[in-house]
Order: C-alpha cells, then sequence, then structure tokens
C-alpha cells in the first residue's frame, strides 16, 4: 500500500451503528492517506475471543477499503479511553456511531455530548442507516466569528477531496436581526473565497429561533451527506453551535456531523486554514 501517515480512529462495539459508521469511514481514509484504527473498549459485555474478533474485522476492512487497519483493545471508561488514545494517536477524525440521544450514552458514558464538545480533534457523528460512499453536498453553518474561518478552510479540503459542493447556510433569530446584514455580506465574501479556491459554493440566509431544526431541514432538502459545526464559539449567540442546538442537531440529524473544535495548538493534521 501507499504511505498513510495519517489516523483515522473509528470507536466499535459492533453494535450496527458502529459498523455504520466504519464503512462511511473508508473514503475518507483513502482520500486522507489515513490508517483506519479499530478501538475496543473492554466491558462486561464484549466477547471473550475479542481479540481474534477484531483482528478478522480489521482485514476484511483493511481488503475492502484498501488502507492499513490497526486494532486496540483497552481497559477502562469508555469516554476517558477514546480520549486517552485519541490524545496518542493525533486523529484526522474520529468516525462515531449513535443511534439516540440513548444511544450515545451508552457509547460514551454519563455525559454524552462531551466527547465531541471537549475532544481536540474533528469528530464526525453517523446517526442515519442509509448514507452515500460520497461527499456531494456538505452544508455549512455561518456565524461572524474567527472560528469559522476555521472551519471553512476545512470544508474546501473536504470538498475538493470529494468534489462536493458547499452550501453556506446563515441563520440568525429574531431576536439577532440586527446581524442580518453582516451575516449576508460575510455569506457573499466566504461563497467568492470558495470559488475562487475551485469548489462550487452556494449560499442562503435563514431567519428563526430553532436553529438545529432549521440546519437539518435545510440539510434534507439540499440531499446534504454532511453537516460541518464548530463546538466552541465567541459569538453572543452561543447556542449556534455549541450548547442545547449542537447537542440536538446530532443527536436528531439522519445526516453526518462533523463538529469542529478550534484548535488551540499548532494543527498537525492535514487541513490548513486558509485565512
Amino acid at each position: 500500500m501507499d504511505s498513510f501517515n495519517n489516523n483515522i480512529l473509528v470507536p466499535l462495539d459492533f453494535s450496527e451503528q458502529s459498523l455504520i459508521a466504519l464503512g462511511q469511514s473508508y473514503n475518507l481514509a483513502r482520500y486522507t492517506k489515513s490508517k483506519l484504527v479499530l478501538l475496543h473498549v473492554l466491558t462486561d459485555k464484549s466477547e471473550k475471543d475479542i481479540e481474534t474478533t477484531l483482528q478478522k474485522r480489521a482485514e476484511k476492512v483493511s481488503a475492502e477499503a484498501g488502507v492499513p487497519v490497526e486494532v486496540i483493545i483497552e481497559k477502562g471508561k469508555i469516554y476517558d479511553t477514546i480520549m486517552a488514545v485519541a490524545d496518542r494517536l493525533n486523529p484526522v477524525f474520529i468516525i462515531l456511531g449513535v443511534t439516540s440521544h440513548i444511544g450515545m450514552e451508552k457509547l460514551v458514558g454519563h455525559n454524552s455530548f462531551q466527547l465531541v464538545r471537549e475532544a481536540k480533534f474533528p469528530i464526525i457523528t453517523i446517526r442515519g442507516k442509509q448514507h452515500k460512499s460520497g461527499c456531494e453536498n456538505i452544508i455549512l453553518p455561518l456565524d461572524l466569528t474567527k472560528e469559522t474561518r476555521e472551519k471553512v478552510g476545512k470544508a474546501i479540503e473536504l470538498a475538493k477531496y470529494f468534489g462536493s459542493t458547499i452550501k453556506v447556510l446563515s441563520v440568525f433569530s429574531h431576536k439577532q436581526r440586527n446581524l442580518e446584514n453582516k451575516l449576508i455580506a460575510y455569506s457573499h465574501q466566504v461563497q467568492k473565497f470558495i470559488k475562487e479556491k475551485g469548489v462550487a459554493c452556494t449560499i442562503k440566509t435563514v431567519e428563526g429561533d430553532d436553529i438545529s431544526k432549521i440546519v437539518i431541514d435545510y440539510a434534507i432538502k439540499s440531499d446534504a451527506d454532511l453537516i460541518m459545526i464548530m463546538t466552541k464559539q465567541e459569538l453572543n449567540v452561543k447556542e449556534f453551535f455549541m450548547g442545547t442546538n449542537a447537542q440536538r442537531l446530532i443527536n436528531l440529524s439522519p445526516i453526518p456531523v462533523l463538529s469542529i473544535r478550534p484548535m488551540e495548538r499548532k494543527d498537525t493534521t492535514s487541513f490548513t486554514s486558509p485565512f
């Protein structure tokens, strides 16, 4: 195989949703030249011969995806173990299969949103049963923060990998109508920048208070394959990309959600911010 210098971490408990998430990792691994790392955290329900089961799965995945696959088996609390392994691997992505709020709690512990909110690395949560193998449309909700700039750069790189169209969506609530003109102007600026990078881009501005529902509805109507959000930002509209709205978006969206925490250290992934 060619040189694969990056890692994609896939926590695997052999539930249906974790296996769906694993299948969605194949193209990302190929495009980012990443090794897939299958992590199983031992629980009371783990198979007795889990190492053999994982090795067989790894061989199957490697043959199907055409990328190297590594298996890691660890003991410990699921959330803490995923975070510790991620810190060691410095992955390009963590691919996390979730079925619902309850399902996510089973996977990452009592505080279900903690992993997504606090992880240093981009996390793609997979909640639906059927997903296309490619990525034709990426939904990019925008605000006016500097962190959004980092997200634009990552969206461009993903779009170039997959030949995607980026659909910029600016949402403001009734209480923030004073932001409308700024958001519209910034949306046009971002669209111009994205097109200059050779990526197709559309823009839309929507007013409404239920931000997560607006984003999901627009993504479904747009036949989107991925929604990109930030898990930390500085605008007064703090519910936009964190807290309740972000958690609802992850728990309810039938479309994969890529959550990015602005990097507080030098970015060592293959993605770079263009701003």
